[in-house]
């Protein structure tokens, strides 16, 4: 197994790197890539030391898999590349991912999907990722009418510059900003660019990217707000269904879903935090109750380590089901 990382120094990069060692994914050659002012820097994995190197460089090895986390240009610019070098890409950007001849998957909902003829797929947004993951299971026997979701989202999903806008504004040094404003001690309605339908491009993702991933129409909006976390995105989901339900039923499905982990017990003040979340793989569920206001619809909190399922892990994942179908016996 041959595996190219393509925007290995970023914080999606390095988390990749530290997954690929826990699942111990099988590579016998693995190249590192980065932008120019990095080639030649030096990484260690697995106690090896690997040379960082151009993205041409690792197109000429041919690699199997190619880890894309490198932004939307870059990957609109090098996807093809390695695909015509015979590579598979996993590319987290949202740079493929509304393509109509580009599957969108998270593997625990629709892995079956892809084919030996898939050469790009798409890794979805991470706030896409831990909300599908947790109503595919309910959509799936109760059907999904309308969604309204809320996101509280870590300074991790913008990058190292945001994560050092924190530690500076914590410490009192002036320094470069991700951010129009202070991101400690506040909130900021404002995760990505706005769009021409006064909503943000981080809303849109979550509208379309959930439609295109459940083949559905479902009448979903959003509102995504950066908090001052840094690492691990929450949102409070309200979700109206077709068909009535029972709130241990529920629970119940949730439980037994792979990937889930039900934190909900109130009387004990269990429920899913961005600080627990961190570091783990799971997609945290809990708060869940029906909502009073509306027939058949439920309220539900969800929470993901953005970095882990909601980017690295999810793409790890795929890498995984490609290895197994499509080139361990080629």
């Amino acid at each position: 197994m041959k595996l190219a990382i393509v925007g290995v120094t970023g914080l999606v990069g390095r988390v990749m790197l530290k997954i690929l060692e826990e699942r111990s994914f099988p590579i016998t050659n693995l190249f590192l890539v980065a932008s120019n002012k990095s080639i030649g820097k030096i990484i260690t994995y697995k106690n090896t030391e690997y040379k960082l190197i151009s993205a041409e460089n690792a197109i000429s090895k041919k690699p199997d898999i190619a880890l894309f986390s490198a932004g939307g240009s870059a990957s609109l610019n090098l996807a093809p590349k390695f695909v015509e070098a015979g590579c598979f890409v996993v590319d987290n950007s949202s740079a493929w991912r509304m393509d109509t001849n580009k599957k969108l998957i998270v593997p625990e909902i629709n892995a079956s999907k892809l084919t030996v003829n898939d050469k790009i797929i798409a890794n979805p947004n991470c706030s896409t990722i831990q909300m599908v993951m947790a109503l595919a299971p309910l959509h799936k026997k109760y059907r999904i009418k309308r969604i309204v979701v809320s996101t509280y989202q870590s300074i991790t999903g913008t990058g190292k510059q945001a994560v050092n806008q924190l530690k500076n504004e914590r410490d009192n040094i002036d320094g470069e900003m991700a951010y129009p404003y202070k991101i400690d001690k506040n909130c900021l309605p404002h995760c990505d660019v706005f769009l021409e339908n006064d909503y943000t491009k981080e809303e849109m993702k979550l509208v379309n990217e959930t439609n295109k991933i459940f083949n559905s129409n479902i009448g979903i909006t959003a509102t995504a707000v950066r908090v001052p976390v840094e690492g691990g995105h929450s949102e409070a989901v309200n979700v109206e269904f077709e068909n009535d339900f029972n709130i241990t039923d529920i629970k119940t499905i949730l439980k037994d879903t792979n990937g889930i982990k039900l934190q909900d017990d109130t009387s004990q003040n269990i429920y899913p935090m961005p600080l627990t979340s961190q570091g783990k793989d799971d997609v945290f569920v809990g708060r869940i109750r029906r909502d009073h206001s509306n027939p058949k619809t439920l309220n539900m909190w969800i929470v993901a380590d953005n970095l882990r399922k909601g980017a690295a892990t999810n793409a790890i994942q795929i890498a995984e089901y490609i290895s197994s179908k499509f080139i361990k016996n080629k």
